[in-house]
């Protein structure tokens, strides 16, 4: 071949890396009764950035999931075939424990280290982590019917990831999904038309049409459904006790902008059998901690996003020469991958401090649980808002490069807007937030506590908070209140950024933070950080240590 095909000044591929090589996530599994699975979650980690689970990404990306409503006879069968490399991925998180084994052992720190594996693990795919995130969450929901609860939670929470449509009671382990939203009200559930109709058996039928349906082949599904007592949770099996198929007709898989390595279908109910969970008429309240489990995940999985950018980012800057230099020796880029980084661990740190609420709440702990009610709402709001913007400057961060499928960034790109609309979109979260502080008491208490534990070391966050106890008055006006939703629910992330920052993290990354998020003086694009940051300590602590 000729020399002008040589290649030269080319970023050389990321692969047999760890994924788990973050300060910050190591350290918030040390502070928070974590330290126990961190030989774990290095183990995940490096799984997660091999060249065979890059491998399995790239094929189950390439490879969607295709529908068969028939077989070749013409008989319904309802059922959707996967790439090979999608089950290796599902078996392997299942394996790990990232669904539901948190819940079946219980250990200080088991609902942390679930997160930290599944941060881990979501870098490398996170098309996947969609049914294993509704099987981690469905086990709250579940329990609010004891004797489901006691036949499907020990398959639910079991490492076997067994895939295929027959009963689930015979199986070695279940995927659990959920079907809550139909065309005509999204997520306005309590809009929802389909009915259920006792069938005097302790069964119902259930017959309506469900609008967004993700991961149909899991093994059952929780579901909302209007029976005479008004909108009440059900569990839907895919298969009967008898091995034959229950009423769910996949009428088409969505096709969507991301996510395409996990199906997301329509389906009709035609009279399908479905046992009540919890409370005639209060499926709503039944649902709501299963919602709240997956916008955990979702705040968590745009952390993921973020990581896996700045990553791919700072390994081409660190590689790539222009105008004489390195990329990563330019100010101008030092000063954008010190902001990308930035953000990325002020999500990481937020992230994991929720998980850790979630296992004090989980234990008993009043305080920790109105805390987390009110800052899951506000997280999901903004770190899932940031999880867009920041996809999309480490992609320009390759230049050419990054528009270009074989970086796997556009993949990025695509995926990041889904966590921010998944389980509510942004005036969903926002108007959720409102809704944490009438209903949930103590919630704004237990929140300022939090935040109040950094107060006097650092002036601009407590000029921020300051600006948010001044916001506050303003929510007595309902209308009003509205209209501040996202600013508030923006005000109230920011601040606990800061304040976890400040507390936890190195110097460096707190400053630059304090100096851009909470200064007043920050500007509406990545690479804005003020004069006097030190980029280099920021940059250090976010550099990748492996790969090749």
């Amino acid at each position: 071949m000729s020399a002008t095909h040589e290649v030269l000044n080319q970023a050389p591929p990321l692969i047999d890396f760890t994924t788990a090589d973050e300060p910050a996530l190591l350290e918030a599994l040390r502070r928070d009764g974590g330290g126990w699975g961190e030989r774990e979650v290095a183990s995940l980690g490096e799984r997660a950035g091999s060249a065979q689970v890059q491998e399995w990404a790239r094929l189950a990306e390439e490879h969607p999931p295709v529908l068969h409503t028939h077989d070749r006879y013409g008989h319904r069968v309802d059922e959707v075939e996967y790439h090979p490399a999608y089950h290796e991925l599902m078996a392997t998180a299942v394996a790990s424990g990232q669904h539901a084994a948190a819940w079946a052992e219980p250990r200080a720190g088991a609902h942390l280290v679930r997160a930290a594996k599944f941060y881990v693990f979501a870098q490398a795919e996170p098309g996947h982590g969609c049914p294993v995130s509704m099987t981690y969450a469905a086990i709250p929901a579940l329990r609010s019917e004891p004797e489901l609860a006691a036949r499907y939670e020990p398959l639910l929470t079991a490492r076997s990831y067994d895939f295929g449509l027959r009963p689930p009671l015979g199986k070695r382990g279940l995927i659990a999904g959920m079907s809550m939203t139909e065309k005509q009200g999204g997520s306005d559930v309590r809009s929802n038309t389909t009915a259920a109709e006792p069938a005097g058996d302790g069964t119902y039928r259930l017959t309506g049409h469900k609008w967004f349906t993700s991961a149909p082949m899991s093994d059952v599904f929780l579901t909302l459904a209007r029976s005479a007592e008004g909108l009440t949770c059900f569990l839907v099996p895919r298969v009967l006790p008898d091995g034959s198929r229950n009423a769910l007709r996949l009428m088409r898989l969505k096709n969507k902008l991301g996510n395409r390595s996990n199906a997301s279908s329509e389906v009709e109910y035609e009279r399908a059998v479905a046992w009540r969970v919890g409370e005639p008429g209060r499926g709503v309240r039944t649902i709501v901690e299963m919602v709240n489990i997956t916008r955990l995940d979702c705040v968590i999985g745009s952390a993921a996003g973020m990581r896996a950018g700045l990553r791919q980012a700072l390994h081409h800057a660190e590689h790539r020469r222009a105008f004489g230099a390195a990329l990563a020796d330019q100010p101008l880029m030092r000063n954008v991958l010190a902001d990308l980084a930035v953000e990325s661990e002020a999500a990481t740190t937020l992230a994991m401090r929720l998980a850790a609420a979630l296992d004090r709440s989980a234990a008993g702990d009043a305080a920790e649980a109105a805390f987390r009610r009110l800052a899951l709402a506000a997280a999901k709001y903004w770190v899932c808002k940031r999880g867009s913007t920041h996809a999309a400057e480490a992609l320009e961060c390759l230049g050419g490069n990054g528009y270009v499928e074989d970086s796997g960034m556009p993949r990025l790109y695509r995926e990041a807007p889904l966590l921010s609309i998944w389980e509510g979109s942004g005036n969903v979260a926002a108007l959720d937030v409102l809704r944490a502080l009438e209903r949930e008491p103590g919630a704004l208490d237990a929140f300022l506590a939090e935040v109040g534990t950094a107060a006097g070391a650092d002036p601009r966050l407590d000029a921020a908070v300051a600006r948010l106890r001044a916001l506050l008055p303003h929510l007595a006006d309902r209308e009003r209140a509205q209209l501040l939703a996202r600013r508030l629910a923006e005000q109230l992330t920011l601040v606990l950024q800061g304040s976890l920052l400040v507390r936890h993290s190195h110097p460096a990354v707190a400053d630059a933070f304090c100096a851009s998020r909470l200064s007043g003086d920050w500007g509406n694009a990545f690479g804005t950080l003020p004069p006097g940051v030190d980029t280099g300590a920021v940059l250090d602590r976010a550099r990748p240590k492996g790969g090749r």
